[in-house]
């Protein structure tokens, strides 16, 4: 494990680290310059490395306490222990140690970085842990010979790893990332028509603008229906007197089931005689009895059940055929 980077390294060696509590928090390589520690740039120690494995880190510059150093004075920290990173070996104790000092150092980027979204329902914990992982990525690709600040070479990795972590785990329900990308485009190109046209875009307009089908278009509009879910049991606003969700949803109308059998029974039964329409009239409609139907229409009970029966195979059959 390497050193903490505030403590004396031997107990009996001058510290390239002066004792104090480390503030791993503080505005170290802020986009707003604090106030210069002289001595960041200036002082340099020979660290005495018996024991700790930190052979090859003399003509460091001393490292104070990171809440003690300014904006300017970590970039200049930062360029020369890059500068020795590079002629270290990946793995040893020396690369370790100055690698972590790099991440230290910079840490106010990945904050800078995160309070662009503190606004999303996250934790701001959690998105400074993620804004670190951008930065150590960084720190890992960056090459002093391209002769950019590291800043400005970081900071977009850590902005992308921020938004890659929204765009991962932001969605209520997990849909192919392609779906995710089209929202956005669908989103922005909304608001680009809307603007133009003073008026919601129709689809046929969002295809034409991005270059895509309709069916595309509606696929990514029901997509983003899956960004956000809301409780059934969530309170209404103030202003809504209808109730929760839950109270709204329409409920399961078992009837729906037979309309169809209906519409195709209604040919079939205006095919039949008028007397075998009378009959299954008076008993599926006014639920009377055979022997009721046979005295309203002065005939048998006997002879209605023929009827009835007869007539029922016959829509059976056309139904079976339509089918």
């Amino acid at each position: 494990m390497s050193p903490r980077l505030d403590e004396a390294r031997t107990p009996n060696a001058s510290s390239a680290c002066p004792q104090g509590p480390t503030n791993s928090d503080s505005p170290a390589a802020s986009a707003v310059p604090g106030p210069r520690a002289s001595s960041a740039s200036t002082t340099s120690t020979t660290p005495d490395s018996s024991g700790d494995g930190l052979e090859g880190l003399e003509g460091l510059p001393e490292i104070p306490p990171y809440a003690e150093i300014g904006a300017l004075d970590a970039r200049a920290l930062s360029k020369t222990l890059f500068e020795r990173l590079e002629s270290l070996e990946e793995g040893t104790h020396e690369y370790a140690y100055v690698r972590n000092t790099l991440v230290e150092l910079n840490l106010a980027l990945v904050k800078f970085a995160a309070s662009r979204f503190r606004s999303r329902s996250e934790p701001m914990e959690d998105i400074v842990q993620v804004g670190t992982i951008g930065l150590i990525k960084a720190i890992d690709r960056f090459e002093l010979s391209r002769g950019v600040e590291f800043p400005t070479f970081a900071m977009p990795t850590i902005v992308g790893e921020i938004k890659r972590f929204f765009r991962d785990t932001s969605w209520s329900v997990r849909v192919p990332r392609r779906l995710q990308e089209l929202r956005l485009e669908l989103a922005k190109a909304g608001d680009e028509l809307s603007q133009q046209l003073d008026r919601a875009p129709t689809v046929a307009e969002l295809s034409e603008r991005l270059g895509i089908t309709t069916d595309e278009v509606v696929e990514g509009m029901s997509a983003s229906n899956a960004y956000t879910a809301s409780s059934l049991d969530a309170k209404p606003e103030e202003d809504d007197s209808e109730g929760a969700l839950a109270d709204r949803l329409g409920y399961e109308d078992h009837g729906l089931e037979g309309i169809e059998y209906v519409e195709s029974l209604k040919p079939l039964i205006a095919s039949l005689p008028s007397r075998d329409r009378m009959i299954l009239s008076l008993r599926f409609v006014s639920n009377m009895t055979q022997s009721e139907i046979g005295e309203e229409l002065g005939i048998s009970q006997m002879h209605v059940s023929r009827l009835l029966s007869r007539t029922l195979v016959k829509l059976r059959k056309g139904l079976t055929l339509e089918e």
